[in-house]
């Protein structure tokens, strides 16, 4: 049995602390052990307190959150919480977060909302059990013989690609996206994202990568050359429509407790694309989009899971291998360049 987490709460507000501390200790496996009002604070009760975990609110006085994320991720680094208004502002701070190291971003509550930070308490726990490493990627190989650019000759066959990710999904797919060409194959992306946050992540995928990304809209035709984010809120991502395959906004139930949801799009992948599918599950929490993967697999599409020891969380592609729905495990580093050679007109009819 693991000891309960050790958390340190830094926020400048008070009654946000407070409110923070209460829903984290309503959680039996979750002990704040510390709590901060700014960064100076906070520097030296990490220093004597030595956390599992700390949460942290983007917006403070003297030094903000992001600097001194950047400072944490530098000299001492561990699992941080973002806390963040789920307004644009908020979104594009929170994203910039997730790319300098943070685990994982929550939004402050809004008036009226029934359960105050919703997961927050398993955030914190998947958190302090994460393997992640908290160091610097290795510098890029240089091209050779045998380390080429598959992006550089790349000519796109008949596959759609599906991708799910959740916790730590956004760094991943960065990584995984920056491999494309800009003639990529069509691609569509469930990762789970408040509401807000997909608009700002779609734009800054598309000033990151070559092809042009997008949030999904109901009736957005498929193209080579396009990635499509589905949207945060009240709607799943599909697509249909086998003669011109299309994104489908879907009103729903959350599945798996996700709106989107990663098994609603993989799902429909399966039925309509078949063995002209590639399906990609990464890093995240719980196991939504394992049994799509799985019933992708069945139809004949080549499926892709992000490995162990790469993954912020190795959950929703683990719970996908053990019931088989992995072809293949890959290093985050690998991913964009497998679904390329996967994809490149040259092996279309020879699989």
């Amino acid at each position: 049995m693991m000891a309960p987490a050790r958390v340190l709460v830094v926020d400048d507000s008070p009654t946000m602390r407070g409110l923070i501390t209460a829903v984290l200790n309503s959680d039996p496996d979750v002990n704040v052990i510390g709590q901060a009002g700014d960064a100076m604070e906070a520097r030296n009760a990490i220093k004597q307190l030595n956390p599992d975990v700390v949460t942290l609110d983007i917006e403070m006085p003297n030094m903000n959150g992001l600097e001194f994320l950047d400072k944490i991720m530098k000299l001492r680094p561990m699992p941080v919480i973002m806390v963040s208004t789920l307004t644009h502002r908020g979104a594009e701070a929170s994203l910039m977060a997730l790319e300098i190291g943070a685990f994982d971003c929550v939004g402050k509550p809004q008036p009226g909302d029934a359960r105050p930070f919703g997961d927050l308490a398993e955030k914190v726990k998947a958190a302090a059990r994460s393997q992640r490493r908290f160091q610097a990627e290795p510098p890029p190989l240089a091209p050779t013989s045998a380390n080429v650019n598959p992006a550089a000759a790349y000519r796109p066959g008949r596959r759609v690609v599906a991708i799910g990710s959740s916790t730590g999904g956004v760094e991943a797919l960065i990584a995984v996206l920056q491999k494309f060409p800009v003639n990529c194959p069509p691609t569509v992306i469930t990762q789970h994202m408040p509401p807000t946050f997909t608009k700002s992540f779609a734009e800054r995928l598309n000033r990151l990568c070559a092809p042009v990304v997008q949030e999904a809209t109901d009736g957005a035709r498929l193209e080579i050359g396009k990635i499509y984010l589905a949207p945060g809120g009240d709607r799943h991502l599909q697509i249909v429509n086998p003669h011109a395959p299309s994104c489908r906004l879907l009103e729903r139930d959350p599945v798996n407790g996700h709106r989107p949801s990663v098994d609603v799009l993989f799902d429909s992948v399966a039925e309509l694309a078949g063995r002209n599918a590639v399906g990609v599950i990464l890093t995240g929490m719980g196991r939504d989009g394992a049994s799509g993967l799985l019933k992708m697999r069945h139809a004949g599409a080549r499926t892709i899971g992000q490995n162990e020891k790469t993954c912020v969380v190795y959950g929703m592609p683990r719970v996908a291998f053990e019931l088989g729905a992995v072809e293949h495990q890959f290093p985050l580093s690998s991913i964009g360049e497998e679904i390329l050679k996967i994809t490149a007109a040259r092996r279309e009819g020879s699989e």
